[in-house]
C-alpha cells in the first residue's frame, strides 16, 4: 500500500483534535464512549485519516471490552508493532501510520481467527453498504 506522509501540522488541519490525539498521538479514547462500540450496521470501515478501508462490518463482534472490536482486518491493511514494553502489539493503518488501537490474540473468542482487534472509534470512519463503490 502506497504510504501517506504528512507533517503534523497537515494532519492537525484534516482531524479533529480527539483524532489527532488518537490516530497521530497513539491515544486511546474512553471505553464505553466510541460511537462504533455498539453499532451494527453493515458496510466497511476505513481509517478516519486517509480514507482506507480497514475492517468489514462482517468481522465486527461484540466482545464486551468497551471499543469495536473485529476478528480480522482487510488483506494488507493493517500493520502490527509491538508496544516498546513488549506487551502489547500495537495496530495501525498500513497506508497512513494511523494509530487504530491493539490485537489480542488467544482470548477464547469464538472466531475464526482468536483474534480481537480492539480498536478505538475516532479512528474509523463508517460507509454504509448501501453507499456505492464501499471498497
Amino acid at each position: 500500500m502506497a504510504g501517506i506522509n504528512k507533517s503534523e501540522e497537515e494532519w492537525r488541519a484534516v482531524l479533529s483534535p480527539e483524532q489527532f490525539r488518537v490516530l497521530r498521538q497513539k491515544g486511546t479514547e474512553y471505553p464505553g464512549t466510541g460511537e462504533y462500540n455498539k453499532f451494527s450496521e453493515e458496510g466497511v470501515y476505513k481509517c478516519a485519516g486517509c480514507d482506507t478501508p480497514l475492517y468489514r462490518s462482517t468481522t465486527k463482534f461484540d466482545s464486551g471490552c468497551g471499543w469495536p472490536a473485529f476478528y480480522e482486518g482487510l488483506p494488507g491493511a493493517i500493520n502490527r508493532h509491538p508496544d516498546p514494553d513488549g506487551r502489547r502489539i500495537e495496530i495501525t493503518c498500513a497506508a497512513c501510520g494511523g494509530h487504530l488501537g491493539h490485537v489480542f490474540k488467544g482470548e477464547g473468542f469464538r472466531t475464526p481467527t482468536d483474534e480481537r482487534h480492539c480498536v478505538n472509534s475516532v479512528s474509523l470512519k463508517f460507509t454504509s453498504a448501501d453507499t456505492p463503490s464501499t471498497l
